[in-house]
């Protein structure tokens, strides 16, 4: 007898259990959501790319006159001084000139004589660019408080600019002299009109100081006129270039700010946009993808005592700034969503979503500009469905737990 009435109560528990659990399944539940605020802030708008840092001033030494070269003894990486002697050659003995040649080997000293009268004036114009640079510079210091921050930074980075086309230019004069003796050189030791010289020793000479980016010819022996030697380098004077998707290019201009990234420092570095070149080239992508990049060369404007230990051929990161503002009202931008032929938001207001349209202005990858329809402080759904129906009532996550296990228990 009671171990019957034991299987019915047995049952009926099943059966109660049974029920609760329908019933409970076809209780309404409240949908959970994540939210997130309004909130004004400094908002960005960037291009990324991956570059890598060149040399801006280089120059390749090439041997004046044909002979048997003698051994180098330099490594790529050396520092060499101006006037260093590099190498030696043992010139072969000259032939005789016919009245053309001799008259080539002229127009090259004169040609070499004349570009270096242009480069020192270009060395004057870029002194005088500098110091008009530099007096800017000292008044907007004695100004102080006076200027704002941003017109102190542009002033600045024009005056680093200023510098830096100066020693260009001082690097571009040492290379048209190094030019113009070499001619000088080669004329002396080819002969002249029948005249035969005698074989000596030629030193090849360090234009600049700098240090070695490449040795171009290492072994022993027979070297022609004008046969490269050697690339040097001013590792103090970099510049970046960076391959960006055409349709990015067009948005970026000369003088745009850009930052570089992941080049191995603890701090991001400051630049300048110089130039975006008119030719594009094609690059295939990772995924096997065909696409129409354009290099874009920037200028190094941050101390160089923050990236002095960069190269030739380092990699950066370049980030543009298109766009900045401050005190700009914003929201993520997986808030928003496409109404009709607008946009809209849902709102958390009272424990309900309720739909609102908005007016998106700027966006980036993660945030969108607010023009109209939100306040600072209000709460919008983040990631909203089809689900959440305008006057749902709705239930904010407390807890904080993975995205991933919040959807899966909220289907």
């Amino acid at each position: 007898m009671f171990k019957r009435w034991l299987k019915r109560f047995f049952w009926l528990l099943i059966l109660l259990l049974i029920a609760a659990a329908l019933l409970f399944g076809l209780k309404p539940h409240l949908r959970r959501v994540d939210v997130a605020e309004a909130t004004y802030g400094v908002m960005q708008v960037s291009v990324e790319g991956k570059g890598k840092t060149r040399v801006i001033d280089r120059t390749i030494v090439s041997a004046p006159v044909p002979g048997t070269r003698c051994r180098i003894d330099l490594n790529v990486g050396d520092y060499v001084e101006k006037n260093q002697s590099l190498v030696s050659i043992e010139p072969l003995r000259a032939q005789s000139l016919d009245p053309r040649s001799w008259a080539e080997a002229r127009s090259r000293v004169s040609a070499t004589e004349s570009g270096l009268r242009t480069a020192e004036k270009k060395a004057q114009s870029a002194l005088a660019k500098m110091e008009l640079a530099n007096k800017e510079l000292a008044r907007t210091h004695s100004l102080g408080g006076k200027s704002n921050i941003t017109q102190n930074k542009r002033v600045q980075a024009a005056a680093r600019g200023a510098k830096a086309k100066k020693h260009s230019a001082d690097f571009a004069v040492d290379i048209a002299r190094h030019e113009v003796e070499a001619a000088r050189t080669a004329l002396k030791y080819v002969g002249t009109k029948g005249e035969v010289n005698a074989t000596t020793t030629v030193q090849v000479r360090a234009p600049v100081n700098g240090r070695v980016l490449k040795v171009l010819h290492e072994c022993r022996g027979m070297v022609a006129a004008g046969q490269e030697l050697f690339e040097i380098g001013d590792t103090q004077s970099l510049e970046t270039e960076t391959a960006v998707l055409s349709s990015d290019a067009v948005n970026i201009k000369p003088g745009m700010r850009v930052t570089f990234n992941g080049w191995g420092g603890e701090m991001a570095l400051e630049g300048r946009v110089r130039i975006v070149e008119p030719i594009g080239f094609t690059k295939v992508s990772a995924l096997g993808v065909e696409e129409q990049r354009v290099l874009v060369i920037s200028d190094i404007i941050s101390e160089t005592s923050q990236w002095q230990a960069l190269g030739d051929g380092y990699y950066v990161e370049s980030e543009f700034i298109l766009w900045e503002a401050e005190n700009i009202l914003q929201v993520p931008v997986s808030t928003i969503f496409r109404l009709n032929d607008g946009w809209a938001v849902s709102v958390y207001q009272n424990e309900k979503a309720s739909t609102r349209v908005v007016q998106p202005g700027m966006r980036n990858s993660l945030s969108v500009q607010i023009l109209e329809g939100l306040e600072e402080g209000e709460k919008v759904v983040i990631h909203p469905d089809d689900v959440i129906a305008d006057g749902m009532e709705i239930k904010v996550f407390n807890v904080t737990i993975p995205y991933a296990i919040r959807k899966y228990f909220n289907p």
